[in-house]
């Protein structure tokens, strides 16, 4: 279980960087000028993989107690 929080604390961190990278930059990468609309969509990606790793980490957890109960 301790790698399990291990795991969650990093994502945390990742999560939080990432939102306030997208929200402070000016411009991304390419040089592309950011609008609130590319912002958006940018958020709207990272809550996809957001909850793709969520639904990931949940499953690792039902298992793991699952696996502990027998």
């Amino acid at each position: 279980m301790k790698i399990w929080w291990a795991t969650n604390v990093f994502w945390l961190i990742f999560f939080t960087g990432a939102s306030i990278v997208i929200r402070v930059r000016n411009v991304d990468g390419a040089g592309i000028a950011q609008t609130p609309e590319l912002k958006m969509l940018a958020f709207i990606i990272l809550g996809g993989f957001f909850i793709v790793v969520l639904i990931g980490q949940l499953l690792f957890l039902y298992f793991v107690r699952k696996r502990k109960a027998v």
